[in-house]
């Protein structure tokens, strides 16, 4: 492990100094589109105005003969779109696939002062965060690059999730966590073929009321496989001062699945999730936004109780240190998407 004083220091002569920080700004959801797709390249500025990150894809659902064209794609759209206050993002391949050298020098090289976060797939430990996070240093000193791109992982192997505190703690570098579902079922051996959100086998089950008759009175209720690992994520993350996101849902229709395996994570602490499909912006929209009551309440709070200190009742509610601080974390949230949104700033009487 390096000392502490050489944390921050840069892994490359020339290259920018890490952040000691990383920016929190709107996050609620972080938009998927295939750059090799002229089509959707052609969509990019309408959905960097109603999304708060849009990120090129490079590697799951692109095939093998389109990974140079959506490469190259994702350049073109780097060079020519203002994302303005909208982060832009790109997904690189694997660190065991033949293409992902090439995608970060290309990247780096032709448009590093135009991205803000580059996502790793399948980091599995510190060590795939050490081998970007110097490459990325070397590459922004030959590029001239004056602000250091970000490291976002994905936590989709069963080995990612159990260095998940180490993997956080790899780089100051490292801007936050997404997780996968469905590569890390496939790496845990689970028995699902879903994308995201429950499954009808995963319950649990009500005593017996009748001992004659066991299946009498018997309640199944399911229950939410993913729980635990995001919420170790969602630990790893906060802890370390990165930023947790769910990741894909993948029954596009089901819109109401989505809502709720989206609202379970963002009442878990993350903030925000993948949208795969444009119908998704807006639920992940919706999720994300604190809810209008529960602002105008915690704003009651702390304007009543400006330094956070004493026991108070509030609308029949006890009030203290620990619930005052609660009400912080939604009203600093509200503040900062009101800016982005005129809408919500209405709605939360700003």
């Amino acid at each position: 492990m390096r000392a502490p004083r050489d944390f921050f220091k840069p892994l490359c002569a020339g290259a920018p100094d890490p952040v000691t920080e990383i920016p929190f700004p709107p996050s609620r959801m972080i938009h998927f589109f295939d750059p090799s797709n002229e089509k959707m390249r052609a969509k990019v500025p309408d959905l960097a105005a109603k999304s708060d990150i849009v990120l090129g894809n490079l590697e799951d659902a692109i095939p093998v003969d389109k990974k140079e064209a959506a490469r190259a794609g994702l350049i073109e759209v780097g060079k020519s779109v203002d994302f303005g206050s909208t982060g832009f993002w790109t997904r690189v391949n694997s660190l065991d696939s033949p293409w992902v050298l090439d995608d970060l020098i290309a990247l780096v090289t032709e448009i590093g002062d135009k991205l803000d976060v580059i996502m790793v797939p399948k980091v599995e430990g510190p060590w795939d965060i050490h081998y970007v996070d110097r490459l990325l240093a070397q590459l922004e000193s030959k590029a001239g690059v004056k602000k250091p791109l970000l490291i976002h992982a994905i936590l989709e192997t069963a080995q990612g999730v159990a260095h998940v505190d180490e993997i956080a703690a790899a780089s100051p570098r490292m801007q936050g966590m997404s997780f996968g579902p469905a590569d890390l079922a496939a790496s845990r051996r689970m028995k699902t073929t879903r994308v995201g959100g429950g499954h009808p086998g995963y319950q649990t089950i009500n005593d017996p009321v009748n001992p004659d008759d066991l299946e009498e009175g018997r309640v199944y209720v399911q229950q939410d496989p993913w729980h635990y690992s995001i919420a170790r994520m969602v630990d790893a993350c906060t802890s370390n001062g990165l930023l947790p996101f769910y990741g894909p849902f993948g029954d596009i229709k089901d819109l109401v699945a989505c809502e709720v395996q989206f609202r379970a994570a963002f009442l878990l602490g993350c903030v925000g999730a993948w949208s795969l499909h444009p119908a998704q912006i807006d639920v992940a929209k919706k999720v994300f936004s604190p809810p209008v009551d529960e602002v105008l309440f915690a704003k009651k709070v702390i304007e009543a109780i400006p330094d956070g200190k004493g026991v108070h009742m509030i609308d029949g509610k006890m009030q203290d240190d620990a619930t005052w601080k609660q009400c912080k974390v939604m009203v600093d949230l509200a503040t900062m998407l009101s800016e982005k949104d005129p809408e919500l700033k209405a709605a939360y009487e700003f």
